[in-house]
């Protein structure tokens, strides 16, 4: 298969690298759930992005990035270039305000609920660059929407699917992984605290007293904090960590 660098290779190099850089952020910074607009990197991705397509539309790439004055307005004059790539004339400037507006202004108006806002802001931003970046490659290497999805899966090792959920039922799909790799997976798939019986429901493990023991063990290590109180547990930033570390080794 095709490597990125391959893949964007007429891309130049000052903007292909810093666009491959970027996104592995947005993912990097997800998994890490890191989740907060000012983490998110979905501005410097749309300025790469917005550089990469105006310099596509005009014939002459630039060599560096550039943040233009008015960012909304500058997209919109890309729909005003010919060219017989519609998504890089219409679809792509139509989306890339809508991700600078969730980069610079949705920090404020968060309120309230059971889901973190930030947390579906971030989705967003991973699934809308992620469509852009699939777009860059099937376009600029002239491949298939499938094999252009292969390639973008290949710019980070971490992109592993270890968690499986239907409605409220969460299952780890690898059976092998110790029952504390497990907790500490299905822990940081969700943004806010599980309940003590939902977490044991879905690691399918039978013994609820060694189940507790090993969740008081991880709290004593401070990969998870586990309020015996109310019952609950959520996972700690070096419960994450172990587990980036974790998918890192599965990849």
């Amino acid at each position: 298969m095709i490597t990125p660098d391959q893949a964007l290779s007429s891309i130049p190099p000052g903007l292909r690298e810093p666009l491959i850089e970027e996104y592995n952020n947005i993912i990097q910074n997800y998994l890490e759930r890191r989740w907060s607009p000012s983490e998110l990197s979905g501005g410097k991705f749309c300025e790469i992005a917005y550089t990469i397509l105006e310099g596509f539309l005009s014939g002459s790439f630039a060599s560096n990035p550039s943040k233009p004055r008015d960012f909304v307005s500058a997209c919109r004059s890309l729909e005003t270039k010919a060219s017989s790539v519609r998504s890089f004339q219409i679809l792509i400037p139509r989306m890339l305000p809508a991700l600078y507006e969730i980069r610079n202004n949705r920090g404020v108006g968060h309120v309230g609920g059971d889901v973190d806002p930030n947390h579906m802001d971030a989705m967003t931003v991973l699934s809308m660059t992620s469509w852009i970046m699939g777009e860059f490659v099937r376009v600029f290497h002239s491949v298939g929407i499938e094999e252009a999805q292969k390639v973008v899966d290949s710019l980070t090792e971490h992109r592993v699917q270890l968690v499986w959920q239907v409605g409220g039922l969460k299952r780890v799909l690898n059976p092998k992984l110790s029952l504390k790799d497990q907790i500490l997976l299905l822990l940081s798939s969700v943004p806010s605290e599980v309940h003590f019986e939902e977490l044991f429901k879905w690691t399918d493990y039978k013994n609820k007293s060694y189940f507790k023991k090993t969740l008081l063990h991880l709290h004593k290590l401070r990969f998870l904090e586990f309020n015996e109180k109310e019952n609950k547990t959520l996972i700690l930033p070096p419960g994450s960590d172990y587990i980036l570390k974790l998918i890192r080794e599965l990849s």
